[in-house]
């Protein structure tokens, strides 16, 4: 009887984990309320893509490039450049 029950509880917590949802490949971009909020996460703020270069001058840091999150926080790219909140 043990045994049965033993086997009956790994298979329940294999089912069980099998269950679980995992985080989808197209889970939408994170949206910041501000630059601060999104320096804290991205430094050198969000490239549209790898081309792009800074118009405002010499920056700190090297921008975090997604197109996604990009054109969620176009708002933020005050110089139009393709990089938002670059610092």
């Amino acid at each position: 009887m043990k045994r049965k029950s033993k086997g009956f509880m790994a298979l329940f917590l294999t089912v069980s984990l099998m269950s679980v949802p995992f985080q989808s490949v197209d889970a939408a971009p994170a949206k910041f309320k501000n630059c601060t909020e999104l320096n804290k996460v991205y430094a050198g703020g969000v490239a549209k893509d790898a081309k792009v270069t800074n118009k405002g001058g010499k920056t700190k840091y090297k921008p975090h490039v997604s197109a996604e999150i990009y054109k969620a926080h176009t708002k933020m790219d005050r110089d139009k450049d393709g990089i938002a909140c670059e610092r």
